[in-house]
């Protein structure tokens, strides 16, 4: 198959004699390297640390709040478990939004545009808030009736129903956090948005035992605390980007001028959002269908599928670095009418990604249990959990190379055809199949894992052979 050689890059340029330290100072600082130019592993290395470091801190953000809330029982996990099933749709909503604002931006960087550029950014912010508002009236006023929809328990009703106020009713924080860090990722600003998390998470972490437990003259407030402090750390994050987009990166600049609407930017986000949000709405939609399945298997397969996906989502994180990387890599190159160069940049990034991840399937399959044990007590949610863990590992590293042929789908603009995949794998195999294991055939919160570990590892084969076809690389926006 032709298009499945790693092509030959074209044009680049030497990459200077530094060491690996001096190359770590700049990734974490930032440059003005052209990525069209350099040599692509310099390229990778330059935005993957960073992006990299950006995500770790994110889902240590996750960590840290599971970890003091798992303190209070598996009812406040299940609780933190259920209020992100509706927290997914905004994540949805917002990753869908970045996808498409990573995309654009990066064209126009790579077209040397950075003008529009900066209007992009703009407009992508602007519909941003759009989107956070029917969450946040959602949360604020029906939050009991949205966790009984969910299958909780009227103790975790009472008890967990603020946590979710909170969470949904101040989600502007969240959407615009997504956005505006998509902004720098694809600007090639990579370090800004790391610097971002670091800031929030900092503050995070600092408030969440001071409002979990309680301190000094600061009362215990239990999970609505975590929720709280979650909303102040990425509050100040939100702030911090805002004050860093007006003043300049290395690569992009918002004006006082550009807040204004403008039509034809906006449908152009629209347009190439659609793709985007849909391909996260079928795939976050399918995990609440998971969670509803496990609700009714017992709160404490809710409590183990949770503290897994935060474990995976940590674990993970290296790999998604790698692959924003890739979209970026992909979006600018393509702007430069360079294809060949962008092709270049996902074969060596899946390489990376597939290295990494296989051996994290070799942690899971051997430390599983000792893992779940660092956030819970409870023997049965560890066993769960950890049945999960092992599951996972036997092809966990087939996600590498889906990240990374998704994001190069994404980065070109052509938001769609993940979308079509997505809701073929998610939808109609992964949701069906794991029901009938689970319930029909009666394998319990087994079934459900077994049926993702199906669908997911489909998928990623899949997607890597359509990536190979080209298309992608014809793609405007």
């Amino acid at each position: 198959m032709e298009s499945a050689k790693m092509p030959a890059t074209d044009n680049q340029v030497p990459a200077p004699k530094t060491s690996l330290w001096q190359e770590l100072r700049n990734a974490l600082r930032g440059t003005e390297a052209d990525y069209t130019q350099i040599n692509m592993r310099r390229a990778i290395f330059l935005l993957a640390v960073p992006m990299i470091l950006e995500l770790v801190l994110e889902s240590t953000f996750a960590l840290v709040d599971i970890y003091f809330v798992g303190e209070l029982g598996a009812w406040a996990v299940s609780v933190v478990g259920l209020t992100e099933t509706y927290l997914y749709l905004l994540y949805s909503m917002a990753m869908g939004l970045a996808m498409a604002v990573t995309a654009i931006i990066a064209r126009r960087i790579g077209e040397k545009n950075r003008e529009a550029a900066g209007k992009t950014a703009m407009q992508a912010i602007l519909l941003g808030l759009i989107v956070s508002l029917p969450f946040a009236i959602a949360g604020i006023f029906f939050s009991r009736e949205l966790l009984g929809l969910m299958g909780a328990d009227a103790y975790s009703i009472e008890n967990g129903h603020r946590y979710m106020q909170w969470m949904l009713g101040g989600n502007v924080v969240i959407v615009l956090l997504f956005v505006i860090n998509a902004i720098f990722r694809g600007a090639g600003d990579a370090a800004i948005a790391m610097r971002v998390l670091w800031l929030a998470n900092g503050i995070n972490i600092i408030l969440d035992p001071i409002f979990i437990r309680g301190w000094g003259p600061v009362p215990a407030m239990g999970v609505e605390g975590a929720a709280i402090a979650t909303t102040i750390g990425r509050g100040i994050g939100v702030a911090y980007q805002l004050f860093t987009l007006f003043r300049g990166g290395k690569h992009i600049r918002a004006v006082r001028s550009d807040i204004t609407w403008d039509p034809k930017i906006v449908m152009n986000i629209f347009r190439t959002s659609l793709g985007g949000v849909g391909q996260t709405i079928v795939g976050m939609a399918s995990w609440i269908f998971l969670m509803r399945i496990l609700a009714d298997i017992g709160k404490e397969a809710v409590a183990g599928a949770t503290i897994t996906l935060r474990i995976m989502m940590f674990t993970m994180m290296p790999a998604w670095g790698m692959s924003n990387a890739t979209a970026t890599l992909v979006g600018q190159n393509l702007g430069a009418g360079k294809p060949d160069r962008a092709e270049s940049a996902v074969w060596k990034c899946g390489t990376y990604n597939m290295i990494l991840l296989i051996g994290v399937s070799v942690i899971f399959f051997l430390y599983h249990d000792t893992l779940m044990g660092f956030f819970t007590d409870d023997k049965l949610v560890i066993s769960i959990g950890g049945d999960w863990l092992q599951i996972f590992s036997y092809s966990f590293f087939v996600y590498g190379w889906w990240m990374v042929s998704s994001q190069a789908f994404n980065g070109a603009g052509d938001t769609r055809t993940p979308t079509y995949i997505n809701l073929v794998f998610f939808w109609l195999i992964q949701i069906p199949l794991s029901w009938f294991l689970a319930l029909q055939l009666d394998w319990g919160y087994k079934g459900v894992f077994w049926g993702v570990f199906i669908s997911e590892t489909s998928v990623g084969l899949f997607t890597l052979w359509l990536f190979t076809r080209g298309k992608w690389k014809t793609a405007k926006v």
